[in-house]
């Protein structure tokens, strides 16, 4: 449904869902790739695509959650300073909210590890349709292939 037909619609209940933070990084290799990874078996949406990163935990700026959550996910070191925001993704999922900001890095020491995927994947962004992602990262995927 678009906005013009929503709008004949009764106005929605607000919904009662908690909010959760979570920072995802759009890593851009020198073609101007992305890396992507698979959800591992045994998580929520497991199988599916995702960007890295993960949520912010309290205390945490998004950009120090991403630094963390980077190195302990692919094994690479960033700073802050690394990450540009490009875009955000607002979305209710059934039992919450998912708020994210996702950050393009072309920047970062070391090699890319998988530590906690099954599978990781460079995909020029227009190719990233085909990969079964979270709904909430399809927003995402146009917004980088109209910057790309």
């Amino acid at each position: 449904m678009n906005c013009a037909e929503a709008l004949k619609q009764p106005k929605p209940q607000r919904p009662d869902l908690p909010v959760i933070l979570v920072a995802a990084v759009a890593l851009i290799n020198t073609k101007n790739e992305v890396l992507i990874a698979q959800r591992p078996e045994g998580k929520p949406m497991a199988g599916l695509w995702e960007f890295p990163g993960g949520k912010v935990d309290a205390g945490e700026t998004p950009e120090f959650a991403l630094m963390r959550e980077i190195e302990e996910e692919l094994g690479i070191e960033t700073r802050p300073c690394c990450y540009h925001p490009i875009a955000f993704a607002s979305h209710s999922y059934e039992s919450f909210h998912l708020l994210m900001p996702l950050f393009a890095c072309r920047v970062w020491a070391g090699e890319v590890q998988m530590k906690e995927h099954q599978a990781m994947q460079w995909v020029r962004p227009v190719d990233m349709f085909g990969y079964p992602m979270p709904e909430a990262d399809l927003p995402l995927v146009a917004a980088l292939r109209d910057l790309l």
